[in-house]
Formats: C-alpha cells, sequence, structure tokens
C-alpha cells in the first residue's frame, strides 16, 4: 500500500482544514516546495496535493506553490482542485505533474474524465468526497444525491488510474479513516480506491492494507503533528 503525504495548498502556504471548512484551517508551513522535499527526505513515494482556493473557485490558484514544488522534488506528485477542462490537464501533465485528480468534474461533466483517460493514460485519478456515503462537490460546499460507488462504478470502463475516496467527516479530525467505507469501495469496484480523511496512526494505515484490497492512503495532519512518523510508516509499508 502506497502513503501519500498529504500538502494542501491555501494562499501558497501548507494548511490543513476540519471537515472541509476553509474557516478553520491550521497553517503549518509558509514554504510547501521545503515541506515538500523533507516528506521525499523521509522515504515516500509519492506526494499528494490540493490546490483548496482552487476547488472552491474553480481555476488553479496556488500554481506557483505547486511549480515551487515540482522543481523540488523528484518523487512523483498528484494534484487535485480546481482542474476542470482538459486545457488545465493538459498544462499541469506538462509541467510535471504525474497524475491529475478530477473531482467536481466527475459528477458535473463525466465525459471529460472519460476524454482525459483515453488522452492520458495512467495520470488521471477521481476524486470522490462524500459525506455519510453521498458525493460532494466544490471544495465540499455543494451536497448531491449521488451515491459515491454508483458514481464510482460508472468510470469502470473509463480507464482512470484510482478512485481517492474522501470521507469529509473524518477529514483533519484525527478520529481514524472510515475503514469499513472505503473497503466496501474497493471490493464493489475495480479500479484502485485510495483512502483520505482521518488517517491518523500508524495503526489507521496498517488496518487500510491489511484489508487486501486498498492500495494506498493519504494523510496530512497526522504527519505534520507527529503522530506517524513517515520514515517508519513508509518502511512498514514498502511505500
Amino acid at each position: 500500500m502506497i502513503l501519500y503525504p498529504a500538502i494542501d495548498l491555501k494562499d501558497g502556504r501548507c494548511v490543513r482544514l476540519l471537515r472541509g471548512d476553509m474557516n478553520k484551517a491550521t497553517v503549518f508551513g509558509e514554504d510547501p516546495a521545503a515541506q515538500a522535499e523533507s516528506f521525499e527526505k523521509a522515504g515516500c513515494g509519492w506526494i499528494h496535493l490540493v490546490d483548496l482556493n482552487g476547488a472552491f473557485e474553480g481555476r488553479p490558484v496556488n500554481a506557483g506553490a505547486v511549480e515551487a514544488i515540482l522543481d523540488r522534488i523528484s518523487v512523483p506528485a498528484q494534484l487535485g482542485g480546481g482542474i476542470r477542462d482538459m486545457a488545465t490537464i493538459e498544462t499541469w501533465l506538462d509541467r510535471g505533474l504525474a497524475r491529475v485528480i478530477l473531482g467536481t468534474v466527475a459528477v458535473e461533466d463525466p465525459d471529460l474524465v472519460r476524454e482525459a483517460a483515453r488522452a492520458f493514460p495512467g495520470k488521471i485519478a477521481v476524486g470522490l468526497d462524500a459525506r455519510n456515503g453521498r458525493v460532494a462537490t466544490r471544495g465540499w460546499a455543494n451536497e448531491t444525491d449521488l451515491d459515491v460507488t454508483d458514481l464510482a462504478r460508472s468510470f469502470e470502463d473509463a480507464g482512470v488510474a484510482a478512485i481517492i475516496y474522501t470521507d469529509i467527516d473524518r477529514d483533519g479530525a484525527m478520529g481514524g479513516p472510515n475503514i469499513a467505507a472505503t473497503e466496501t469501495l474497493a471490493r464493489a469496484i475495480e479500479i484502485p480506491v485510495i483512502a483520505s480523511g482521518g488517517v491518523s496512526s500508524m495503526e489507521d494505515l496498517l488496518a487500510l492494507r491489511d484489508t487486501g484490497v486498498i492500495a494506498g492512503a493519504i494523510s496530512g495532519r497526522a504527519l505534520y503533528d507527529g503522530a506517524i512518523d513517515l520514515k517508519a510508516a513508509a518502511q512498514a509499508l514498502g511505500a
């Protein structure tokens, strides 16, 4: 199972939100590129990036910070937030991102996901963020009636590289991930599933790994707080 250290970007800084609330942001660093470099030195194999401002505004906002990160690291990185058209997808992949995460457009324009996955095999992931099993979009501000598993299944034949499943109510709360829901989703589809939201201890990571069906886990606050030692976790998971 791959461990993805998360760098969430708001106004050019590293932050973590509590349950997706932009008004409840804790700043963990002023230099995202240095943070990314420290994650790489600790042994991670990937880095997960989120443009939080972009998710709300529907366009890239923290491009400068993302580019600085890409210039500093050699491990692959994936980015979500505000990526809602083919031109933006192409631009980010040309700038060196290994994978682009499409969230809101997976609901609002699923044909774009399919087009992008065909054009860029292995480089398109779908981010499904949910409360009580229902998908939320536009920086989690808009809750829909769409069932997570049904939406994920609709992309089975699209060729997407991964589904990133976030339980919003667990995100940033340090209360543990929704292992049962994530495992249920992973068993329901063939697309690799990456767990996100609430991953706050080594025990959480091992529990996710031991399901045998979850491909990866994203963790942010626990790494900044020291609740998870990234070097030890990466070694334990082979991540």
